[in-house]
């Protein structure tokens, strides 16, 4: 493992270097790796895997059709590579647990009795293991439990495998009962793309993930986007100029710069009179909202929040409420606004991000 200096700390992070693509080829060349879900993350390590040399099977219920059908058109064959998910589990030595957290919940006790002594149960999240009193989750003592959490959505682990560029993972064990479970969690790692792969637990893969996702990563920026938009509508700004200084200004130049260099460089890559304000400013809104990250750490660390999660994903209803949900979210004002404006996107702009995303389906929902 490398040792780098995080910010001051240091931490040991495993990299492509020490661990090639040909020496995880070699650690799972006797295993068969069943990918059980193809939805978000299953897609994307499944063929990652599979393109890197892995013998890789899929699990998928085929009553869910959209799912079972993007498989077969994947070049998964059905009775081939591609089963049920009992029949997944029952041919995999490493059975990869990649449907929902919910369905996680309700697929385990038919799993469960087709893991073998020596297999190895994978995870992409800490969710049903750290908070197995609500899922049921509990594994035999006689199987690895490992975690290969890439950090993005499976599209992004997807497009950046074909890049080169790979996604950076954390990777943990919570059981090793066969004496190889880093090895084969480092092993996968690296199969499914990994740029590098840093250590956790699973407990702190599952306080972070869900923290950033309700957080910065998705639902504090969009409240955030929605505040300011209604703002400046409010005080008489066109939907173009709202939205441009809102989201399009962000996502198509300033946090460019921020992945490459860091917020400071982005900073001294602008304006003098932005500068200024945002170093004023900034405080400001880390006093205001610092409170309520407190907060929801606190909910996910006690369970409330994949209580929820739980009660809500579960409920039979489900997929047609989230549906009105994104649609409500999808048709209000400002992001009919923000789709008027990708349409005036340069083509050039518009051909590379097809190209770029091309083979790669499916809307991330976990």
């Amino acid at each position: 493992m490398a040792t780098i200096d995080f910010g001051g700390v240091k931490e040991e992070v495993v990299t492509r270097d020490e661990f090639p693509t040909a020496r995880a080829r070699d650690v799972l060349k006797s295993e068969t790796i069943a990918v059980l879900g193809y939805g978000v993350q299953g897609p994307a390590q499944a063929l990652n895997m599979r393109d890197n040399g892995c013998r890789v099977i899929v699990g998928q219920a085929s009553r869910f059709k959209k799912d079972w059908d993007r498989a077969v058109r994947d070049g998964w064959e059905p009775g081939k590579t591609l089963f049920e998910l009992e029949d997944a589990a029952e041919r995999g030595t490493i059975v990869q647990m990649l449907v929902s957290d919910a369905a996680q919940k309700a697929i385990w006790p038919d799993v469960k009795k087709h893991l073998k002594k020596g297999d190895a149960l994978y995870f992409s999240h800490g969710f049903s293991i750290v908070y197995r009193d609500q899922t049921g989750v509990v594994p035999p003592g006689d199987v690895d439990v490992i975690m290969v959490a890439p950090k993005g959505s499976g599209t992004s682990v997807r497009r950046n495998f074909l890049s080169g560029a790979g996604i950076n993972s954390s990777f943990a064990v919570e059981q090793d009962a066969t004496g190889r479970a880093r090895e084969r969690c480092m092993a996968l790692g690296i199969a499914v793309g990994s740029g590098y792969l840093f250590p956790t637990t699973f407990r702190n893969e599952v306080c972070s993930d869900l923290t950033g996702e309700r957080g910065v990563l998705m639902g504090a920026i969009a409240g955030i986007m929605e505040a300011q938009y209604e703002v400046l509508r409010g005080n008489g700004h066109s939907p173009s100029e709202a939205f441009n200084e809102t989201v399009e200004e962000l996502t198509e130049s300033l946090i460019r710069l921020v992945g490459e260099n860091g917020m400071d460089w982005m900073y001294s890559n602008c304006s003098a009179t932005a500068q200024r304000g945002a170093l004023d400013w900034k405080p400001k809104f880390k006093s205001a909202v610092l409170p309520v990250f407190h907060w929801l750490y606190d909910r996910v660390a006690s369970g409330k929040e994949s209580a929820r999660v739980i009660e809500s994903c579960g409920a039979p209803d489900y997929q047609e409420q989230l549906g009105k949900e994104l649609a409500e979210l999808g048709n209000s004002e400002m992001w009919r606004a923000g789709k008027a404006t990708r349409a005036l996107r340069p083509k050039e702009s518009a051909k590379a991000i097809s190209a770029d995303t091309k083979g790669i389906g499916g809307r991330d929902s976990n």
